[in-house]
Formats: structure tokens, C-alpha cells, sequence
């Protein structure tokens, strides 16, 4: 019998895939880059009342930090806490090292002792809508994010106890639970523009409180 060329393979649906199928997902960009300039500027435009749409904050980068304590005594551990936030991320994390020695944690300088990340663009968003609607609902006990971990430039930090709320860590595989920082670097001159944004981006944050004797918020303010 004569042999199926390429076309004819890929035809019966068997053979390589078309080439530029691989192109046509990749160029698929992320929904959180649509809601973003649909739904979330509008709102900011809106609330904060903007003369112009590129005075609503963006959000710039998203940086996780993982440090490794012990690794000053075992390297294994931080080879797979580099690996695990790889498998979290997509992208290939970097090694921080240590600024000064530290004799009483057996600590040299420039020694390893964690890995960091920092994410932009379709990678960003992607990141942002995994953690928000995957990764946030499994956290243990969650009642929201907390409100009060602005830096008072726009940027917000979180800290994640357990890594295996991202479903990309296979839980038997895992040596060692352990957390990590997660910062969202947005361009919001203050607190407030970037709690506003990050919450129309869907982040849940816990229900502010409201103190004896204070008006409580009303929708918009707290949209």
C-alpha cells in the first residue's frame, strides 16, 4: 500500500497538527485583558471621574516571592520550591540570593535561599485570573482577601500559606508545605484607586467594617 503523504494524514486527523493552530492559541489573549478595557476602565473613569481613559490605573506586574530558609542546609529544598513556582507560573523563576552573611542562620553571602518570579502581560492576566478563580477558593478557611495590605503606592501584597492551593502541585509530590508573597504592582497613585481596581478585577476582599458611629459604605464606594 502507498504511503499517506503529510496532507493526507493531517486530512484523516492523524500526523502533525496544522502548524498554525499552536500560533492561533498562543495569540488568544486572556479574558482579563477584555474585561479590563470593557468593564473595568469604564468604571474607574466613572468613579474617580478621569478626563482621559489612560489616567485609570493598570496593572504592571505581578512578582512572587518564595523564600527557602533551609536551604542553607539542604539544597533540595530550594531546587524544589524553584520548581513547584515554575510549575505555578509558566516562566522560569530566578534565584535570589542572600545581600550579607548572617553567622547565627549559618548564612553566607550571595548564598541561595529563594526564587522569585515576576510575570507581565497575557502571562499576568492569565496568572491573575487562575489565582482569583481557582487558586483564592481553595485557600483554607477563606473569608476574603484581606484590604489592609496596601503599601500606600498602589501596590498590593498578599501572602499564601500553601502552595498547594494552585492546582498545577501535584499534592503527593509535594516535600514540604510551605507559602510565598505574591505583590500586584499597579500604576494607582494611591491606596484607593488601586483597591478599586483590583476589585472590579474580581479580587474578594473581606467585607470592610465599619466603625461605631461611621456611615456605612455605600455600593459604589465598595464596587
Amino acid at each position: 500500500m502507498a504511503k499517506e503523504n503529510k496532507q493526507q494524514r493531517q486530512t484523516r486527523g492523524g500526523g502533525d497538527a496544522p502548524r498554525n493552530v499552536e500560533a492561533t492559541v498562543e495569540a488568544v489573549a486572556p479574558r482579563m485583558i477584555g474585561r479590563y478595557r470593557e468593564q473595568v476602565v469604564p468604571n474607574l473613569v466613572k468613579r474617580f471621574g478621569y478626563t482621559n481613559v489612560m489616567q485609570a490605573p493598570r496593572l504592571l506586574k505581578i512578582s512572587i516571592n518564595r523564600g527557602v530558609g533551609d536551604a542553607t542546609g539542604d539544597q533540595k529544598l530550594l531546587q524544589n520550591a524553584i520548581d513547584e513556582l515554575q510549575q505555578i507560573t509558566g516562566q522560569k523563576a530566578v534565584v535570589t540570593k542572600a545581600k550579607k552573611a548572617i553567622s547565627n542562620f549559618k548564612l553566607r553571602e550571595n548564598m541561595p535561599i529563594g526564587a522569585r518570579v515576576t510575570l507581565r502581560g497575557a502571562k499576568m492576566y492569565e496568572f491573575m485570573d487562575r489565582f482569583i478563580s481557582v487558586a483564592v477558593p481553595r485557600i483554607r478557611d477563606f473569608r476574603g482577601l484581606p484590604d489592609k495590605s496596601f503599601d500606600g503606592h498602589g501596590n498590593y501584597t498578599l501572602g499564601v500559606k500553601e502552595q498547594i492551593i494552585f492546582p498545577e502541585i501535584d499534592v503527593d509530590r509535594v516535600v514540604r508545605i510551605d507559602g510565598m508573597d505574591i505583590t500586584f504592582v499597579t500604576s494607582a497613585k494611591s491606596d484607593e484607586e488601586a483597591y478599586a481596581l483590583l476589585k472590579e478585577l474580581g479580587f474578594p476582599f473581606r467585607k470592610r467594617e465599619v466603625a461605631q458611629g461611621e456611615a456605612a459604605p455605600t455600593e459604589e464606594a465598595t464596587a
